[in-house]
């Protein structure tokens, strides 16, 4: 049995330096838990000349990745550099060479997370991506392991720290929009291109990895809804606190009998819920099973040692397997084909604010369409508008279709009297 597990680090970003600090500072622990040493023999760069601190003299840079792929001495690779294609044929090639996989990289396992596993079981190798949903908040393996003999319901939370910390921002400021972003990209928690993270294609990757684990169904990105936050304004937020709720981006996963589907959206929860309370850049996960009920994973969503956390934990489970001799074996195939539900079978409350013309039977026509297709309401608030001769409205429904509410929104937008449809989000979270 080897007494020394060797390491391939493809990347030495703001990650790959983490995971280096903490098998460093961790060493001595690392090697309790595990039985062995870890070292890291070689390290993926993209610039030779950079001047960077390696753990030890032994430690190799190197800008070929074949030097890490057809290392024979390399047990385990651990790819932190991100990207897709070009990462994609790194991580295949080093798993056909015989080398186990750790990776933080959502947008691989959610774009090819079917084709690396089986590549994965064919070659008798470990793929393990905790850090790729939630960053240093545990919740691959709890959903895998600590929730394996439930039934998951419903998932539900917030899986991207950008967007959490823009709300959070416009919230508690009442900072519009544009000014918060900039605040978020002077501080290192938004990319100069935020468009992943604010048009919610960030999330929705994450989303649907949940969604694979949580109801073993092949799901793919093309099947989650997605709406991102730059529409949300400081009226929306202003409004739904006075209805009693916060404004989150919220990924939502729900499945039964009739099927499941999968979202990312800005929502109203309750102000009582436990994710209203999620501040910054933090992410949770709330999930509901049918044995142990509501729980709920909280922490940091992203950065330096949070995510090295992850990644290193999914690193000694490896070894772990590996000294077992059991590698290769944790992955199970979905249960079931997938299917998702139709818009007739997607049940939510809606938030809707609009602008009307101020005139008598104005509200009636409105509560006409609504009545047409079944939709009635928890709560309305209407106020005089800037324009003297406007109302503004602000609704919020009982549960309703996807389907109803499309068709009921689509002859609201048809009626002369509305001078305009401002906002619709999702409702969620209460009873």
């Amino acid at each position: 049995m080897k007494n020394t597990i060797s390491v391939g680090l493809l990347g030495l970003g703001t990650v790959g330096s983490g995971v280096i600090e903490i098998l460093d500072d961790h060493k001595e622990s690392i090697q309790h838990k595990t039985g062995c040493d870890v070292t890291i023999k070689k390290v993926l760069v993209h610039d030779l000349s950079k001047p960077r601190q390696l753990p030890a003299e032994a430690t190799q840079l190197t800008d070929r990745y074949q030097d890490i792929t057809e290392d024979p001495e390399i047990d385990v690779v651990v790819e932190v550099m991100g990207g897709i294609d070009h990462t994609l044929s790194i991580v295949l090639e080093a798993m056909e060479h015989g080398k186990h996989i750790v990776t933080a990289n959502k947008d691989l396992i959610a774009q090819h997370g079917a084709q690396l596993f089986q590549t994965s079981q064919r070659n008798s190798c470990d793929l393990y991506y905790e850090a790729s949903v939630a960053g240093g908040t545990p919740i691959i393996r709890p959903i895998l392991d600590g929730l394996s003999s439930d039934r998951i319901s419903k998932m539900m939370g917030i899986v991207n720290g950008t967007t959490n910390f823009i709300l959070d921002k416009m919230t508690r400021d009442g900072a519009d929009f544009d000014s918060v972003l900039k605040e978020a990209q002077d501080l290192g928690f938004a990319e100069a291109d935020p468009t992943a993270d604010v048009d919610g294609l960030d999330a929705a990757r994450k989303m649907a990895i949940l969604s694979i684990l949580g109801f073993s169904m092949p799901f793919n990105l093309e099947d989650v809804s997605v709406k991102g936050i730059r529409g949300t304004s400081l009226s929306d937020i202003k409004y739904a606190k006075q209805l009693g709720y916060s404004i989150k981006l919220i990924g939502i996963a729900d499945h039964n009998e009739d099927g499941a589907s999968v979202s990312v959206e800005p929502t109203l929860l309750p102000v009582e819920h436990p994710l209203s309370s999620v501040h910054d850049e933090y992410n949770a996960v709330y999930v509901y099973g049918d044995a142990v009920g509501e729980t709920m994973f909280y922490g940091p969503g992203a950065g330096k040692l949070p995510t090295a956390t992850a990644v290193v934990s999914d690193l000694i489970a490896v070894i772990k397997n590996f000294r077992l001799g059991v590698s290769g074996s944790a992955y199970v195939q979905p249960q079931f084909p997938k299917q998702l539900k139709s818009r007739k079978d997607q049940l939510t409350k809606k938030y809707i604010r609009l602008h009307v013309m101020d005139q008598p039977g104005m509200l009636m026509e409105l509560t006409k369409i609504f009545a047409q297709y079944g939709i009635s309401f928890d709560q309305i608030i209407q106020r005089q508008a800037d324009q003297n001769d406007e109302r503004e409205l602000m609704m919020i429904t009982h549960q309703v279709s996807e389907e109803d509410f499309d068709q009921a929104y689509n002859e609201l937008e048809a009626l002369d009297t509305i001078r305009s449809i401002d906002s619709v989000f999702r409702v969620d979270g209460g009873k």
